[in-house]
């Protein structure tokens, strides 16, 4: 019996790091296969109330892929517009982020006693060329083919999903749990927290992203349609995204707000802004379901983030939360998920 248990231990030793690697190298095939299980998560709901109405599946498949498709056109609308107020206005940006630079370091110069010259071009011109920064487009044909290829593949997935081709409930089944009472309940389980997760952070990094907008908008700092949108998106990172939106943005609004109570006012708007949402009223919304220790998500995001960069920032959570449902199953593995708790 030990001798048994020590080859199974030892091929868990051996196939872990196989199954990580694979992870890895075919992340161009596992990045759009989980962000698709979470996409047709978010719309099961609206597939079950369409087949209560007695709506064929195919064209409830068909409806929730035109959603999505209006959704990447916002989406990419959005982008446009940003990106045109950035083009239309970054000579003026540019300059005066250059003028306060180069004020500031002359300032620092003086205090420290070396060599100090305020020359308009002295000090940042360099890094903020114009020319350098927006003519360096070499990679952009290449980010947008693969970009297209991840969407076109994650609405395939999409379509898998909800058609039930791919099937997790008979993949647990099959595989894990090997019992179909216990399959229904997990997957269950795993289904209802995954699409309260979902639920809840795309309505708080919504509302995230539209409160820095308009505190942007308010406060007269330059492009609040980017700016929310980034707050948007950025915030599907956990704790992570808060704290760049707020670094990042702060240092903007530096150069484009005089150094007086505006500046401190703006930057504790944005900082309330995510403390509320994301500190407060996301765990509250969240409940007891996703009560995973600050040491495990750390762990969890530069785990993910290693294995599939930005996308796995954004799914580390999620995808570590399946695990703790699954681990919660077997008894071997239940003092694995209560380490993983808060609790």
């Amino acid at each position: 019996m030990d001798k048994v248990r020590t080859t199974n231990y030892l091929l868990l030793i051996i196939v872990i790091p196989i199954i990580f690697y694979l992870l890895k190298v075919l992340s161009f095939i596992f990045i759009p296969l989980f962000f698709s299980m979470f996409i047709a998560l978010l719309f099961l709901p609206l597939m079950r109330f369409l087949k209560r109405r007695g709506v064929h599946k195919i064209i409830s498949i068909f409806i929730v892929i035109l959603i999505i498709i209006l959704g990447v056109k916002l989406g990419a609308e959005l982008i446009k517009l940003s990106s045109k107020q950035i083009m239309e206005n970054n000579s003026s940006f540019l300059l005066k982020a250059q003028t306060k630079v180069n004020h500031l370091v002359y300032e620092i110069e003086s205090v420290f006693g070396t060599e100090a010259i305020e020359e308009e071009n002295a000090k940042l011109s360099r890094f903020l060329n114009k020319d350098k920064i927006f003519n360096n487009f070499g990679s952009t044909l290449s980010f947008i083919s693969k970009a297209l290829t991840a969407l076109l593949m994650t609405i395939f997935f999409i379509v898998l999903w909800l058609a039930e081709s791919i099937n997790i409930e008979n993949l647990l089944n099959k595989t894990l749990l090997k019992k179909r009472h216990q399959s229904i309940k997990t997957f269950i389980k795993i289904e209802n927290d995954l699409i309260k997760f979902i639920k809840v952070k795309v309505l708080v990094s919504f509302l995230t992203g539209v409160f820095t907008g308009l505190a942007c908008y308010f406060f007269d700092v330059s492009f609040p349609i980017f700016w929310g949108l980034f707050a948007f998106l950025i915030n599907f990172v956990q704790m992570v995204g808060s704290f760049v939106t707020v670094i990042l943005l702060s240092i903007f609004a530096f150069v484009e707000l005089e150094v007086s109570s505006t500046l401190l006012f703006f930057v504790l708007a944005i900082t309330g802004t995510q403390v509320l949402y994301g500190s407060i009223l996301e765990p509250v919304f969240m409940g007891k379901s996703f009560s995973i220790n600050v040491i495990t998500v750390l762990v969890a995001l530069m785990f993910w983030g290693f294995i599939w960069g930005v996308p796995g920032l954004i799914m580390a959570i999620p995808i570590t939360v399946f695990l703790k449902i699954i681990l919660e199953e077997f008894p071997s593995t239940q003092g694995i998920a209560k380490l993983i708790s808060a609790d």
